[in-house]
C-alpha cells in the first residue's frame, strides 16, 4: 500500500501538470480546432444551399461545444451527457426519416452532417450513428405506425436515447447465426441471450434487440425498455478507440416484451439489409470526417512548429506526406458523395456500399498514419487530435462489416460466387456426397480408366516379348547360313 507521503507526491504531481498550451506553446492543441482546409476540389459546390448551411451549423457546434472537452472525456472513457441537449437542438438525429419530429434530410445532407461531427470527434459520430442510423432508422423503416408515433419524436430530440443490439459474443461477422431467442408467450415474448459491443447500451432508454423466433427459426426485432426486468447492461472497459462511446455487454434473462413492441417489418435477417444499406453509407462518411480533421490539424501544426529555423511545412518530405493525405481525402469524399447519389437514385447495390466502406476506411488508415508521423512526439498525444483519431479509426475499420467481409460482399456481387465460409480441409469437396449418383459415376469412370491402362500395359509387354523372340531367331539364322559367291551377270541372283 503506498505511503501517505507518496500519495501526496502523486497528488502534487497531478496538480502541477502543465496545460499543454503552456508546456508546448509552439503549436495549438485541438481544443482550439483548426480551420477547415481539406476541401481542395471544392466539394462544397456540389451541395445544395440547405446542405451547405447544415454543414456549417454542425461544424460550428462541434468546434465550440465538443472540441474543448473531448480530450478530457476521451482520456477518462466517459460520456459528456451535458452536451446531449445541445446536440439534440441541431436537429440531425433521425437523419433521412420524414415526419415524427425527424429532420427528413437527404442522405447527402445527413452524410455531410455526420462527417462534420467525426471531423472533430469520432466518438460523437459513433454515438449519433448508433442512435440515429441504426436504432431510429430501424423503427422508422420496420416499425408500425403506433411505434413510430410513440418512440421517434423523443428520440429525434435526444430526450431519449436508442441502441441497436445485434452482435453477440460468438457471432460478429456471422451475425445471421445469432443465438438470442424469442419465445412466444401469452401477450408477448420472452427474450433469452447475450449481446456484446452494443454502443450506448449502458444508458439507452430504448434497445432494439434482434432475436431468433423459436417457432419460425427466423430473426425478429424487439423494442426493449431500459428498466425491463431481467435486462442487464454493463460497460466494456479498456478500449483503445472510441473511448467516449459506452459499448456494453447485454444480458437478457427471461426479459418480457409485449406484443406491441415487436417490429412487424423484421421477419428475417434479410430485413436488416435495408437498414444496413443506409447505415453503411453513413459509416463510410465517418472515416472521411476523421481524415478531414487529421489533415486540418497537420496542416496547421506543420506551419506552426519549427525545427532547424524553419517551419516543418518547409521540408520536402513533409509536403509530400501532406499531399498524399490531401489526395486521399479528395478521393474519399468523391466516392462517399457518389454513394449518396446512387442511393438517392435507387441504384446503389450492397456491393457498392461495401466497397465504399472498406476502401474509404483503408485510405483513412493511411491518412492518420501519415499524420502520426508528421506530428512526431506530439503524434502520440490526444491533445493534438491525431493520436486520438489514430486509435478511434481502428474500431471504425472493423464495425459495420470488417474490411475483409465488406470486400467479400463486393467480390460476391462482381463474380456471382459467395466465398464467406472457409474451404473444406478434405481433398474431397464437402458438397460431394459419397453415396450420390455423381460420385458413383465418377468412380466408375476412374475404375474404367485404370482397367484400360492395365490392358495397354499388358499389350506393351506382349509386343516386347514377340520382338525379343524375333530378334533371337534372326541372329541364329545369320550365324548358321552360308553366303555363296554370286555372278553379277547371273539372272538368278540371290538376295543377301
Amino acid at each position: 500500500m503506498p505511503s501517505q507521503s507518496s500519495k501526496t507526491n502523486d497528488d502534487q504531481t497531478s496538480k502541477d501538470a502543465l496545460d499543454v498550451s503552456i508546456a508546448f506553446p509552439q503549436a495549438t492543441p485541438a481544443s482550439i480546432f483548426p480551420p477547415s482546409v481539406s476541401d481542395y476540389y471544392h466539394f462544397d459546390h456540389l451541395l445544395t444551399p440547405e446542405d451547405q448551411a447544415l454543414r456549417m451549423k454542425v461544424r460550428k457546434f462541434m468546434e465550440k461545444e465538443v472540441a474543448p472537452i473531448m480530450t478530457k472525456y476521451w482520456e477518462k472513457a466517459e460520456f459528456p451527457f451535458e452536451v446531449v441537449p445541445k446536440l439534440g437542438a441541431l436537429c440531425i438525429a433521425g437523419g433521412t426519416i420524414k415526419g415524427y419530429g425527424c429532420p427528413g434530410l437527404s442522405i447527402t445532407g445527413s452524410a455531410i452532417a455526420y462527417a462534420e461531427v467525426a471531423r472533430v470527434d469520432a466518438s460523437f459520430s459513433a454515438f449519433i450513428a448508433v442512435h440515429s442510423c441504426l436504432a431510429m432508422l430501424t423503427i422508422g423503416m420496420c416499425g408500425s405506425e403506433a411505434q413510430k408515433e410513440k418512440y421517434l419524436p423523443s428520440l429525434a430530440k435526444l430526450e431519449t436515447i436508442g441502441c441497436w443490439a445485434l452482435t453477440e459474443p460468438d457471432y460478429g461477422s456471422d451475425a445471421s447465426s445469432l443465438r438470442t431467442t424469442a419465445t412466444k408467450v401469452a401477450g408477448g415474448w420472452i427474450l433469452e441471450g447475450q449481446k456484446r459491443w452494443i454502443g450506448n447500451s449502458t444508458f439507452a432508454d430504448v434497445l432494439v434487440v434482434f432475436a431468433r423466433n423459436t417457432s419460425t427459426n427466423q430473426i425478429n426485432a424487439f423494442l426493449v425498455m431500459k428498466d425491463a426486468p431481467g435486462l442487464q447492461a454493463t460497460k466494456i472497459e479498456n478500449k483503445i478507440g472510441l473511448r467516449i462511446v459506452q459499448n456494453g455487454d447485454i444480458l437478457l434473462k427471461k426479459v418480457y416484451v409485449p406484443d406491441a413492441d415487436i417490429l412487424p417489418g423484421v421477419n428475417s435477417f434479410q430485413d436488416t439489409n435495408k437498414v444496413l444499406a443506409v447505415s453503411r453509407v453513413m459509416v463510410a462518411w465517418q472515416p472521411i470526417g476523421i481524415s478531414m480533421g487529421v489533415y486540418d490539424m497537420c496542416h496547421r501544426y506543420l506551419n506552426e512548429r519549427k525545427q532547424f529555423g524553419s517551419p516543418l511545412a518547409a521540408f520536402q518530405i513533409n509536403q509530400q506526406k501532406l499531399v498524399v493525405m490531401l489526395g486521399n481525402v479528395q478521393a474519399m469524399i468523391l466516392m462517399g458523395w457518389r454513394l449518396c447519389k446512387l442511393y438517392e437514385a435507387g441504384k446503389m447495390t450492397a456491393g457498392q456500399a461495401s466497397l465504399g466502406k472498406s476502401w474509404i476506411t483503408l485510405k483513412a488508415r493511411e491518412v492518420v498514419s501519415l499524420g502520426r508521423e508528421l506530428l512526431g512526439g506530439n503524434g502520440i498525444l490526444a491533445d493534438f487530435l491525431v493520436a486520438k483519431a489514430f486509435c478511434d479509426l481502428e474500431p471504425v475499420y472493423t464495425y459495420e462489416g470488417t474490411y475483409e467481409i465488406n470486400s467479400l460482399v463486393t467480390g460476391r456481387e462482381i463474380t456471382g460466387i459467395a466465398s464467406f465460409k472457409p474451404a473444406a480441409k478434405t481433398s474431397t469437396p464437402a458438397s460431394m456426397d459419397r453415396n450420390s449418383e455423381f460420385y458413383r459415376k465418377n468412380r466408375e469412370i476412374i475404375e474404367e480408366n485404370q482397367r484400360l491402362k492395365q490392358q495397354a500395359q499388358q499389350l506393351i509387354e506382349e509386343n516386347r516379348a514377340l520382338a525379343m523372340e524375333y530378334m533371337q531367331k534372326l541372329r541364329a539364322f545369320c550365324s548358321t547360313s552360308e553366303n555363296p559367291v554370286v555372278d553379277s551377270n547371273s539372272k538368278d541372283k540371290k538376295s543377301k
